[in-house]
């Protein structure tokens, strides 16, 4: 594994004579997650550390700093010095807080984006306090008994999927917000809650251990890790459609050969077979976009759930 690093690096530094000159870093990097430990975005952002730790020489310390549907620590990166020692593992919950949150940054233009790490779908899951096998059951509980099923959640990504499950099913389900998706997860499988739409990444190894119950995907098709498994708008919601996305960012400012020098260095973490071996293992697919495409991506896709927001009357806060 060390060679196999030490040839990444190699190629990383001899892509960019530009970015190899640049004597960074100099000290421990801070990556930033905006959310609680053990959610799909600490678990990537973990996994792209250690490997950013080996390449670059000096070590990629994850930070978590949940709250506020990941704003606060959102907006702790986009206040940090541009020099690419604080950076930010963004998600699609990023995209979606400017619908239902005043901000205290602009997501447009107070980060530089690095790059794109990968993406997946959610997964609807239930507890053992709701013994069902299939989304019709649960709509049909849930119309039963208005208000009695509860579903968990966490802000931003989770929160945007479940209050679209809850729209466009008809159903009057309890709302249960957390400060992140693992401790959501943690009181399904508990018993506290009796299902969660949460992502594929962080879910997957409770499904695979019998802890929770995989009912159907939230993609526009089949997930590859759950083929069996049909996505929630084939079982009956017609136009569900939820996937999350995972990317790193600067401050807006960072030069531009820092911003370089981490992108080659994240892209070929991303090439690398047991990366991607892992990442389909784990429910998600790999990504790789430059920061320009990343930079088209982010207004279309606050667009996407600005929509989705309104006709889900979802509120702003």
């Amino acid at each position: 594994m060390k060679s196999l690093h030490a040839l990444c690096f190699v190629a990383v530094c001899a892509a960019s004579a530009n970015a190899a000159d640049v004597p960074f870093p100099q000290r421990p990097i801070r990556l930033l997650v905006p959310q609680a430990a053990g959610g799909s975005n600490d678990i990537m952002a973990r996994n792209a550390a250690n490997y950013l730790t080996s390449v670059l020489g000096k070590q990629v310390v994850v930070d978590n700093r949940p709250g506020a549907e990941g704003i606060i620590g959102t907006e702790i990166v986009a206040r940090a010095a541009p020099d690419g020692y604080t950076l930010l593992l963004a998600s699609a919950a990023f995209t979606m807080n400017p619908a239902v949150r005043k901000l205290p940054y602009d997501p447009l233009k107070s980060f530089d984006w690095v790059a794109m790490l990968g993406s997946g779908p959610t997964v609807l899951t239930v507890g053992p306090s709701l013994p069902v096998s299939s989304v019709r059951e649960i709509v049909a509980i849930a119309k039963e008994k208005p208000g009695q099923i509860t579903m968990a959640t966490a802000g931003g990504f989770q929160h945007f999927g479940t209050a679209l499950f809850k729209s466009l099913s008809g159903a009057d389900f309890t709302i249960l917000l957390y400060k992140g998706g693992f401790p959501a997860m943690i009181d399904v499988m508990g018993g506290q809650a009796h299902m969660t739409i949460g992502s594929i990444v962080q879910s997957i190894p409770h499904i695979r251990s019998g802890k929770l119950k995989p009912i159907a995907t939230g993609g526009s098709t089949r997930a590859s890790t759950l083929p069996e498994l049909p996505t929630i708008a084939e079982s009956g919601v017609a136009g569900y459609d939820a996937n999350n996305w995972w990317a790193i960012a600067a401050p807006a400012g960072t030069p531009h050969a820092i911003i370089e020098k981490l992108n080659l260095a994240t892209g070929a973490y991303l090439k690398m077979p047991e990366t991607q071996k892992r990442f389909t293992n784990e429910g998600a697919e790999v990504d790789i976009k430059t920061p320009a495409q990343i930079h088209t991506m982010i207004p279309l896709d606050i667009a996407k759930w600005a929509r989705v927001a309104k006709d889900a009357g979802m509120r702003a806060e």
